[in-house]
């Protein structure tokens, strides 16, 4: 999250549980979250035999069997919070294929156990439109995808190249369709629209690997009339689900 008066950027890691094919394969948990201390520690022996672990240090770590709740209100709820005061946001998701960042950041739409971020993200911010009196809210969304260095609208033709300018400091991708949603529901189908033009391809992790990039932006635009005078302020929330990284052996 970053603001006009200071950068304050937080890095948080979630382990997901040891697959079906890694057990079949004999493969040992070696990944040993401290939750409480915001540690993580590798042990290349396994989590209860090496006695030297490699150990790292995060703002928060989340073991395998957190909530989904869990990580949106430890990771993320604060910048979305930020936002609705008026500052620019942004939640991304790292790591290799296979590693669960869209499960994070997505989840399952239909189940509200797994809803992941960005869900939680869209009732956040409508719940609190709702108790908010004399503001007028405006609230906007687009989705783009960046695949083989190419951005394209994932609302709009996805065939489509479009080109990222720079105009007195601020970033714009010339062409980039934005639709104004009144509802959870209303900037949830957007959500869904896109994931289906989404660049997927099958890898020894994942057979619906995200294959691209993908920016889902939510600007949130309050008016508020003081006076004679009309007070505006706006926020940016960028929800970026970024491809695995296949470097890793």
């Amino acid at each position: 999250m970053a603001n006009s008066q200071s950068e304050n950027i937080r890095v948080v890691v979630r382990c997901r549980p040891i697959n079906q094919k890694e057990l079949n394969d004999g493969h040992k948990q070696v990944v040993k979250m401290e939750p409480q201390r915001g540690v993580v520690s590798l042990c290349k022996g396994g989590i209860d035999k090496d006695t030297d672990p490699k150990t790292f240090q995060f703002n928060s770590c989340f073991p395998w069997d957190c909530t989904q709740q869990l990580v949106y209100d430890d990771a993320a709820r604060p910048i979305v919070d930020s936002v609705l005061e008026g500052y620019n946001g942004t939640i991304l998701a790292y790591g290799q294929t296979g590693t669960g960042k869209t499960y994070t950041m997505e989840g399952v739409v239909e189940n509200q156990e797994h809803k992941g971020i960005i869900l939680h993200a869209f009732d956040h911010i409508f719940a609190h439109i709702s108790t908010v009196k004399d503001v007028t809210f405006l609230v906007r969304a687009s989705f783009l995808q960046i695949y083989m260095e190419d951005v394209c609208d994932l609302l709009g033709d996805p065939k489509k190249k479009l080109h990222v300018r720079q105009v007195n400091g601020e970033t714009s991708v010339v062409g980039l369709s934005t639709h104004i949603v009144k509802s959870p529901e209303e900037i949830t189908k957007l959500l869904l629209k896109g994931k289906e033009n989404r660049a997927v391809g099958a890898t020894s992790m994942n057979a619906q690997s995200s294959r691209s990039h993908s920016v889902f932006t939510v600007v949130i635009e309050q008016q508020r009339q003081e006076g004679d005078r009309t007070m505006t302020k706006m926020g940016k929330l960028q929800l970026v689900d970024l491809a695995g990284s296949e470097r890793l052996g």
